[in-house]
């Protein structure tokens, strides 16, 4: 954990944080911190900053903060093929430390139906998992998940109001089509990854119709989460050389 996060619903009336579940215990037996230490934290979606340890104890740790500084905004987008579930698992924590603001997981002609049904998809069990995912890019703006069971009818009626200026990209291993297009003009982007082995021809179809430009890494063909992380990571490359 390189920041400690915590919700605004944990700030109590006085102004001080009461942790004591793993957070705590980061403090007490990774930073080996003490009473009148300051720390990195801040609150889940919003301000980030530091705070000074007023009291601990066996059953907690108590923080005083001072949150003034505005956290990085997500820089892109996804919309990912529903993976497998042990897969998911893998990759929500990625995902926020990425910087990835909105994640779409889509349906797609190579994926088990079966996998909507895991517990990972459940925000119970998966926004823990992004917490930690900022927590150790100590950034606090959690991603915004977005479910969606069926391809076609999510491209034809949710796609354009949820991504309307984006610059959509979509990936697909192939031996034809090169890297990351430098031509093109550079704003937030989404981008689209498909199922181990890549989306069938009418998926390609109906994304670049709603104007995605394709590219690939090569023809190699990776698991969802090495794909997913290779791409986002060659965009933040690409990005940061503008």
């Amino acid at each position: 954990m390189n920041r400690i996060l915590f919700t605004a619903e944990e700030i109590q009336a006085s102004g001080t944080v009461l942790l004591y579940d793993a957070r705590a215990t980061h403090i007490r037996d990774v930073l080996h911190a003490s009473v009148g230490d300051v720390i990195r934290t801040g609150t889940v979606n919003g301000a980030i900053g530091t705070s000074c340890i007023v009291r601990m104890a066996n059953d907690g740790v108590w923080l005083s903060p001072c949150h003034t500084e505005t956290a990085p905004e997500p820089w892109i987008d996804l919309i990912l093929a529903v993976p497998r579930p042990k897969v998911l698992r893998r990759l929500w924590p990625q995902l926020a430390a990425l910087g990835v603001g909105k994640i779409v997981i889509l349906s797609a002609f190579k994926t088990e139906r079966f996998y909507f049904s895991t517990q990972w998809l459940d925000p119970m069990f998966y926004k823990p998992l992004l917490i930690d995912g900022l927590m150790q890019a100590g950034v606090s703006h959690l991603p915004q998940v977005h479910i969606r069971k069926w391809f076609q009818s999510y491209v034809e009626k949710e796609l354009d109001t949820m991504f309307p200026n984006s610059l959509r990209l979509l990936a697909h291993p192939s031996e034809e089509c090169s890297a990351i297009p430098s031509t093109l003009e550079w704003r937030r982007p989404v981008l689209a990854v498909g199922p181990e082995g890549g989306w069938v021809d009418s998926e390609i179809e109906m994304l670049t119709a709603r104007g995605f430009t394709q590219f690939s890494l090569g023809e190699r063909v990776l698991r969802s989460d090495t794909a997913t992380i290779a791409l986002i990571s060659a965009l933040m490359v690409s990005m940061a050389q503008l």
